[in-house]
């Protein structure tokens, strides 16, 4: 089995009375596309100081590439690229001349593949730093980041400030240093993205991860939407059990049903004689929220 890129055990840090992190675990493999999502304050950006070695972790133990990210920080950063959410750059330099001091950093030399993504993003390299907007500035740190051949990309909120067309050259960027077995750690709030992109991913609430998985893993946690159209009775469908919610109406019924009772569910509407039935899976925003409104009863 391969080692992992990123591990993360039992994880701590706190600022003053604060904990920020308590007891985060991790484990992202190799060629993983691996989502982190949490709202605001929750620790996304913590671990990610953390994992870059820019702050110290209080407990636990953090590794790249199964080096320690605090005291072999430097190999590391030699095979990582990272995004943060909010990119603050030389405001008398041109969007170009940040670029190409980035990519010479990690001592890429691909060129043709950096005028390519100039163009996909939509990208002038020639403006000074200092009159590029939020989106710009994010689009000048992306386009450093995917014109080198790191083997780690860590990415914050990457795309802030961006619009749908450019979240869509993002992802395309993903995909492809996925394809060519790199990995990508991203941080986001937008669940939609994580969602598109993501193989795994955990959710971090107050600094502390509520669950790990698959998408598919997670949907267990809440209950389907179906909606159901039928030409017998379904009056006794709200006393089946793992139907929730149950509104009738003429014929037709919309309920929630727990997965772990589809088959009566099913055989009471096969005796009812649905002719048509559209169960929708839950989202990832519905198993983030999940989350949060059993935290706070």
């Amino acid at each position: 089995m391969s080692e992992s890129t990123i591990s993360m055990t039992g994880t701590k840090k706190h600022f003053g009375r604060v904990q920020a992190l308590d007891g985060v675990d991790l484990d992202v493999a190799p060629g993983e596309i691996y989502g982190f999502i949490g709202p605001n304050g929750a620790g996304k950006t913590t671990t990610i100081r953390v994992l870059l070695g820019i702050l110290k972790a209080d407990a636990g133990t953090a590794t790249i590439f199964g080096k320690d990210v605090w005291k072999d920080a430097v190999s590391i950063h030699h095979r990582v690229s990272y995004v943060p959410g909010d990119v603050n750059l030389w405001p008398n330099l041109t969007g170009g001349e940040v670029i190409d001091l980035f990519v010479r950093l990690k001592k890429s030399e691909d060129k043709t593949y950096r005028k390519e993504l100039i163009e996909r993003f939509d990208f002038d390299p020639t403006r000074k730093c200092g009159t590029y907007s939020k989106g710009n500035r994010q689009k000048v740190a992306l386009i450093a980041a995917f014109s080198t051949d790191a083997d780690l990309f860590i990415l914050d909120e990457p795309t802030s400030g961006l619009d749908p067309l450019m979240e869509n050259v993002f992802r395309e960027c993903v995909r492809k240093v996925t394809a060519e077995g790199k990995t990508v750690f991203l941080s986001s709030h937008i669940l939609s993205e994580v969602e598109q992109l993501c193989d795994r991913l955990s959710i971090i609430r107050q600094g502390t991860i509520v669950d790990t998985g698959t998408l598919r893993d997670m949907q267990h946690l809440t209950r389907n939407q179906v909606h159901v159209e039928a030409t017998g009775d379904l009056t006794g469908l709200k006393q089946v059990q793992g139907v929730y919610d149950c509104q009738l109406t003429d014929g037709q019924a919309e309920f929630h049903l727990d997965n772990a009772f589809t088959s009566p569910v099913m055989s009471f509407l096969a005796e009812a004689g649905a002719t048509r039935i559209v169960s929708t899976p839950p989202t990832l925003e519905e198993l983030f929220m999940s989350h949060y409104a059993v935290a706070e009863q």
